[in-house]
């Protein structure tokens, strides 16, 4: 059993794509689909056609991923701080406490919902046209995970997050 527990921070959606992402308290999780009210749920999100092994059912992000950017602190290159918001990031949820980039292939609890963590979330071209210049070597390797929806339920800010071999987690706020 891993030794973890984060949470929810935040959580964002977007009607379509290039769309400010807007903070909601509570979103529904889809399997097959994301979340509702999200670009990627109604298939209009910019990377929509290249949906390969759930690469947009639900992004996460490290919180203090965003925090070491808002710094200017990254293991890959010290660029300027960039000052962006976990929005910002156009990840669906922002974590605190969740080590990302070790659930690639595993399960998780967010709240009552299970997810697989299919891959890594790199940052692309088309983040930095809709937020900063140099938000790409910023992010490198800390940009977020990709997961599948394994369950139907409702994701709120302030929910446990654990792995999955933990009992299910306590509800949020």
């Amino acid at each position: 059993m891993e030794n973890w527990q984060g949470t929810v921070s935040s959580i964002h959606i977007a009607p379509k794509a290039a769309a400010k992402m807007q903070c909601v308290r509570e979103v529904r999780a889809i399997p097959g689909r994301g979340l509702e009210g999200d670009r990627y749920f109604y298939e209009v999100g910019f990377h929509s056609s290249k949906q390969i092994y759930g690469g947009h059912e639900i992004t996460l992000v490290e919180l203090e991923a965003v925090e070491a950017l808002n710094m200017g602190v990254n293991a890959e290159a010290d660029p300027p701080a960039i000052k962006i918001s976990a929005a910002d990031t156009r990840r669906n949820i922002a974590t605190c406490g969740v080590p990302l980039n070790s659930l690639v292939d595993r399960e998780f609890w967010v709240g009552e919902v299970l997810l697989r963590g299919t891959r890594l979330s790199e940052p692309c071209k088309h983040l930095e046209e809709l937020t900063n210049p140099g938000i790409l070597t910023g992010l490198i390797h800390r940009a977020g995970l990709r997961a599948r929806i394994l369950n139907q339920g409702v994701i709120r800010v302030g929910d446990s997050i654990c792995p999955q071999d933990s009992s299910l987690p306590s509800k949020g706020f």
